[in-house]
């Protein structure tokens, strides 16, 4: 078995839908975030064999571009390739499925894997065919946002936040349920803020406004400060009566992470230190319909491969991408929440839909310097019906 190695794990701090990361591209988050990594390890980019970066929404003109882009301007060589890859809200994890894939190869030595979006400049569109072949007399040009239109499941015929509330139903998981969780989730993000938690993985961010220059170093959606009170009184965005609010499901924003790869020979050469070893991975499908639960298969699958189960694993880390989805989740998995999302999750940090998965992996490598234990496990549901994991160990 090749020994892949984390050498450098970094992100953007996460700015809220409309915030202060708004007008970069998700090809400038990507490079800010990659950039960062490359410091941080002090690694010549011209040693970096390909970079893989995931998006979801080619919300810029250069979207297309995104991988190659981000390479070329943190000085990766130009015959370094790049590919730009769209597994959902599973793309930065599976950059590093990819990355690793290309080590085991021999294809690569060091790989850059990442995730980037930008939300807020989600287009809203004119369908091609009425704007560039005509519409009848009165018709006129219809605009869809396509942000909303890409969080509906078009071949289920359900909406991402429908598949949370099959979920709690047959989960039997209530309101209260998802509000608590969700306030677990601000608070614990609150506590690792004030303590410093994240400093090891965000690179700050220099913003142009009109007051001048502004210097954005920490995560803009959480709010640490609400209280059940104020969520409770929420209505149910999906469902009558139902249980996903704007509160308990995940932020939309901007942001990015980076990953970097290295075989155990990269890393002796190059005089590297590892942050973790990458011990397994797998992605595994799911019923549409409750897409959520697309973690336990893959986290089974993951940790089954190299012969653990849920019970080895001493940190876990899945993306909250809605409370009724984690619960659901946690349950089927009999997870231990004393060693679970411990530092907020996608409902405070947010979830831009390419990077949550590179957000996780950066978070988990770096935590394995604050704290003990050896298996650590970073996992996301992806729409469609799809689960993707990844298991990290201790070097």
């Amino acid at each position: 078995m090749t020994n892949i190695f984390i050498v450098a794990a970094k992100r953007t701090p996460f700015g809220a839908f409309g915030g202060s990361l708004k007008k970069l591209s998700a090809t400038e988050l990507g490079y800010h975030a990659t950039q960062a990594a490359i410091n941080s390890a002090n690694i010549d980019p011209n040693t970096i064999d390909a970079v893989y970066f995931g998006n979801v929404i080619q919300s810029s003109s250069d979207s297309a571009y995104l991988a190659r882009h981000v390479g070329l301007k943190c000085g990766v060589p130009i015959s370094a390739p790049a590919l730009t890859i769209n597994r959902l809200c599973g793309s930065g994890f599976e950059t590093v499925i990819q990355g690793a894939k290309s080590i085991k190869l021999n294809e690569a030595s060091i790989v850059v894997c990442g995730g980037s979006e930008n939300m807020s400049m989600a287009p809203l569109q004119v369908d091609g065919n009425d704007a560039r072949w005509g519409v009848s007399l009165g018709s006129g040009l219809k605009m869809r946002d396509s942000l909303w239109d890409g969080l509906t499941d078009q071949y289920a015929g359900t909406p991402m936040g429908i598949t949370a509330e099959n979920l709690a139903e047959k989960y039997n998981i209530s309101r209260q349920d998802c509000d608590e969780f969700a306030i677990r989730s601000q608070q614990t993000w609150g506590n690792a803020q004030k303590n410093g938690v994240f400093d090891l993985e965000i690179g700050p961010i220099e913003v142009q406004t009109k007051k001048g220059t502004k210097i954005v170093d920490a995560d803009e959606h959480p709010r640490p400060d609400t209280s059940l009170e104020k969520i409770s009184s929420l209505r149910p965005v999906f469902k009558k009566d139902g249980v996903v609010t704007a509160a308990n499901a995940s932020g939309i924003c901007d942001g990015a992470g980076a990953i970097i790869l290295a075989s155990e020979e990269a890393v002796k050469e190059h005089n590297l230190k590892p942050l973790a070893r990458l011990a397994s991975y797998h992605v595994a499908g799911c019923d549409p319909s409750i897409m959520g639960i697309g973690p336990v298969p893959a986290i089974k699958g993951a940790l089954g491969s190299v012969g653990l189960t849920v019970a080895d694993v001493d940190r876990m880390e899945i993306n909250e991408a809605f409370a009724a989805q984690f619960l659901a989740c946690a349950k089927e998995l009999e997870l231990d929440m004393t060693k679970t999302n411990l530092n907020g999750g996608a409902i405070s940090i947010g979830h831009p839909l390419g990077s949550s998965g590179s957000r996780i992996t950066a978070h988990l490598a770096n935590e394995f310097q604050r704290n003990e234990g050896n298996i650590y496990v970073g996992s996301a549901c992806i729409g469609g019906g799809q689960g993707i994991a990844v298991v990290l160990e201790r070097v």
